[in-house]
């Protein structure tokens, strides 16, 4: 994309009233932001769903002159720019209606990695919900995801530590341009996040610092990810609307359960509850869910090691499915008497261990 046509895109982007849907609309209309801040307005209230009020501050000279001066910033700070048509536009992000015209960047992100979760939660986030946190991204390493969270107090920034920790790509999702990093507190960890991934954002360096803004950066961490986790939430809070809103994008959801006398367990019990998410007890429930597969290196060999030794679950899943040949996961559950995400879990392990060996059609049979 040229400078000019960057102008353009970012004058469009920043018209008060015309968020991404609309943007969207009027450019797939028009052809591109330069033909619509050029097409005359009665042309323009032609186009379904378009009105006098939606488009009134479009023709408003300043923007343009704005989006010179935001072009200025984005040169001199060498930030990286991804229009929405742009092949370097996040993949997942182009199926979100919402997404934002212009994606701004920082760092050293690799998109093109498709395995990509989101980890949110409580500021305030408990002691247990940290090690619940910091196991998960610890167990999910082996397969090489991307960690996205929002660079918050408690949850975000645990979860961000324990990918840079294990060497995980991980990204910053700001509800601020990227002349500021809010709280200021975490302004340590940038250079770690920015050498393992870096931010995103669609806010401008001049744009306010408003807590609505917060509202509005969920939908990049929901629509980044395949999956959004939800460690810890009390009964209202940020992570339950990004919870609507991956599960608004037909994404994975799943919801860390607690005691339901703990304040900070509301939330998620309330999304398990419910059945706006999937109940999440083991960090293997993930791969399970997702249908992810080790890295080949790190598969098990095919040749069943020997001497290894089992635990007692292992031991009756093994002799079933040595009895049974192949078998899918929710008989193997019922014959051998576990919960199915119990189930899940022993047989990640065993795979692990070079035992059973997973087939399609969430089949599995012993090596």
């Amino acid at each position: 994309m040229t400078d000019q046509q960057l102008i353009f895109a970012l004058a469009l982007q920043h018209v008060p009233k015309i968020g991404g849907t609309t943007a969207k609309k009027l450019i797939n209309h028009c052809g591109s932001a330069e033909a619509v801040l050029k097409e005359k307005k009665s042309n323009l209230l032609k186009i379904d769903g378009i009105g006098t009020i939606t488009i009134e501050g479009l023709f408003n000279k300043t923007h343009l002159e704005d989006a010179e001066n935001e072009l200025r910033f984005i040169k001199e700070n060498d930030i990286i720019t991804h229009y929405f048509t742009e092949d370097s536009y996040p993949e997942k992000l182009k199926h979100c209606i919402d997404g934002p015209l212009v994606l701004f960047q920082s760092g050293n992100i690799d998109i093109k990695q498709q395995r990509i979760i989101s980890i949110v939660g409580a500021r305030k986030i408990t002691t247990s919900g940290i090690a619940f946190c910091e196991k998960l991204v610890e167990t999910l390493s082996a397969y090489n995801p991307i960690i996205v969270s929002g660079f918050a107090y408690g949850t975000d920034i645990t979860a961000h530590k324990a990918a840079v920790k294990h060497k995980l790509q991980t990204i910053g999702c700001l509800a601020h341009g990227l002349n500021q990093i809010y709280p200021k507190v975490h302004k340590k960890y940038v250079a770690d996040v920015e050498k393992y991934g870096g931010f995103y954002t669609d806010f401008w360096s001049t744009d306010a610092f408003d807590r609505n803004n917060f509202l509005k950066r969920n939908r990049i961490i929901a629509g980044l990810s395949e999956a959004t986790i939800v460690i810890e939430s009390a009964e209202k809070g940020g992570s339950l609307v990004t919870a609507d809103i991956a599960n608004s994008y037909n994404r994975e959801v799943f919801a860390v359960p607690g005691r339901t006398t703990d304040s900070q367990s509301v939330g998620c019990n309330n999304l398990i509850k419910f059945q706006n998410a999937h109940l999440l007890s083991n960090p293997l429930d993930v791969p399970y869910m997702l249908n992810w597969e080790l890295e080949s290196d790190k598969k098990p060999a095919v040749q069943k090691q020997l001497f290894v030794e089992l635990e007692p679950d292992e031991k009756i899943i093994y002799n079933f499915l040595k009895t049974n040949n192949k078998e899918v996961l929710d008989v193997i559950a019922i014959e051998c008497e576990m919960p199915t995400y119990k189930i899940a879990g022993i047989l990640l392990n065993m795979e692990l261990k070079g035992v059973v060996r997973p087939l399609p059609g969430k089949l599995f049979e012993v090596i």
